[in-house]
């Protein structure tokens, strides 16, 4: 894992704009703002990132980042790695970060990865289905006897008052609502749908966390045909605003970053 978007969602009207690109190189982390973040209101820069035309660098991971980590120290550790389905020894930090979104309670950022094509020239991307708190009874209860490999279906919301991008997932038979797709990959997913055969993109539960925190609960896959053309996180909003060489240098690596 080599790029991650960070997304900030607007708390007036829910919308999401990636604001940045976190990247690592094998030795030093970077972190530049993008064109997304000019929808940020003033008031909120990441701690002292505050230079939006900034390349910033550090040999240890930006404490915004790094703070959204669960500790290895953590007895739960290993059922974590689990829950992610990620080998152990392959749990560096923005393969976990790319996974788990990023996401903390109450919070209005996320992180996610760009997809890539892979050799068989499909898209590819595993996700946790989100809303599972407000699910009602029955559909939480289906959630629960879900099975790994069961295909779920995809079904466009554009009447959802809080966000007409929605994507539901349901099951087949009977029918009932399991969560929603990321909000960061709803644009992609309902590409795919309208541009490839839809019984060619699949989605299929992994697995089901039953001990996990209900953000960790549902952990789907959706694989789909690359479609020719097909560039995803494109856009102005992804451009990077940083026009220099890097010049902030690792002593943010001891710094507080905090929204």
């Amino acid at each position: 894992m080599a790029d991650l978007y960070v997304a900030w969602r607007d708390p007036e009207n829910r919308s999401w704009f990636p604001v940045g690109r976190l990247s690592f190189d094998g030795q030093v982390y970077r972190f530049v703002y993008t064109k997304g973040a000019l929808h940020l209101p003033r008031s909120i820069r990441f701690g002292q990132m505050d230079d939006l035309a900034a390349v910033y660098e550090s040999q240890e991971l930006f404490p915004l980042f790094a703070n959204r980590l669960l500790s290895k120290k953590r007895p739960e550790y290993r059922d974590f790695l689990e829950w992610l389905d990620i080998p152990a020894g392959q749990d560096d930090p923005l393969t976990v970060l790319a996974r788990t979104g990023g996401i903390r309670e109450t919070d209005t950022l996320a992180v996610f990865p760009c997809p890539e094509p892979q050799t068989d020239n499909t898209y590819r991307v595993q996700f946790f289905s989100h809303g599972l708190r407000h699910l009602s009874a029955g559909s939480a209860e289906r959630v629960h006897n879900l099975r790994s490999g069961e295909q779920l279906y995809m079904m466009l919301d554009p009447q959802n008052s809080h966000d007409p991008w929605a994507v539901v997932l349901r099951t087949d038979d009977p029918i009932a609502v399991v969560g929603f797709c990321p909000r960061y990959f709803a644009q992609d997913f309902r590409f795919l749908l309208e541009r490839c055969d839809p019984k060619a993109v699949k989605v299929v539960v992994e697995r089901v966390n039953h001990d996990a925190p209900i953000q960790l609960r549902l952990l789907c896959r959706l694989v789909a045909p690359w479609p020719e053309g097909f560039r995803p996180c494109t856009g102005e909003v992804y451009e990077p605003l940083a026009q220099t060489e890097p010049r902030i240098s690792s002593s943010l690596d001891r710094a507080e970053h905090r929204l």
